[in-house]
């Protein structure tokens, strides 16, 4: 299905929004160009989580591994730059959990959400300027009951999946 009309309001830096008309309604919509987010568990079967500032919800949120794919680049290839890029970790065996849309209510953003085992670690992290991130580390035992220590829906969704899958 496509809009009778599409007008941009913002052309932003990670995002832009669009006023589309459907007859005669109009929805405003979060345009982005896709994420992944990867369930990367070592050797040790241990899993690894970021902790960063996450300004709109006003403090430090635990989560999995993610970044958002650049023109032209498939979801495999951004999981697996933004792995060694946020954690320094590489290699491993890869498969898709999941392919879903995060928000559809306002937001075009499709996520794919990878589990990644057997990575290594090696090297150092390739942080952004603005990006200040605390790596953490969780035995797979002990996801199931530390489920309640996260607030992001994809962590939460991805671990669980993980945990379904495995």
């Amino acid at each position: 299905m496509m809009p009778d009309d599409s007008k941009t309001a913002y052309d932003g830096k990670q995002f832009d929004v669009v006023v589309e008309t459907w007859g005669d309604t109009e929805r405003e919509i979060v345009r982005h160009p896709g994420s992944v987010a990867i369930v990367a568990v070592d050797g040790d079967d241990r899993v690894t989580l970021v902790r960063q500032l996450r300004e709109p919800a006003r403090k430090e949120l635990l989560e999995l591994p993610a970044g958002t794919l650049e023109e032209g680049e498939e979801p495999l290839a951004t999981a697996k730059r933004e792995l060694e890029e946020e954690c320094a970790l590489t290699g491993g065996e890869w498969r898709e959990l999941v392919r879903c849309w995060t928000s559809p209510g306002f937001l075009d953003e499709r996520m794919t959400i990878f589990a990644a085992e057997g990575v290594e670690h090696g090297g150092e992290q390739k942080l952004d300027e603005d990006e200040d991130v605390e790596l953490v580390t969780w035995p797979v035992g002990e996801i199931e009951q530390r489920l309640s220590e996260l607030e992001d829906a994809k962590t939460i969704a991805g671990l669980l999946l993980y945990l379904r899958t495995r």
